[in-house]
């Protein structure tokens, strides 16, 4: 299971993250991992707004 965020930057621009976390994961928590990421990275400020976020829950799919 992973989650995307997408967080809204100073630069105008919106940087996606795949977090990797179980489906009864607290979207807070989600959004903080993302967000400590993007912050830890090279990237221009992003919005630590937890409602300027897009999250998406995704199932793995397994390939044979």
């Amino acid at each position: 299971m992973f989650w995307l965020v997408a967080l809204p930057a100073a630069d105008g621009r919106e940087y996606v993250y795949r977090v990797y976390a179980p489906a009864e994961a607290l979207r807070a928590d989600v959004f903080w991992a993302a967000f400590h990421c993007h912050d830890e990275g090279p990237h221009p400020r992003a919005s630590d707004r937890f409602d300027a976020a897009e999250i998406r829950r995704h199932a793995l799919i397994e390939q044979r």
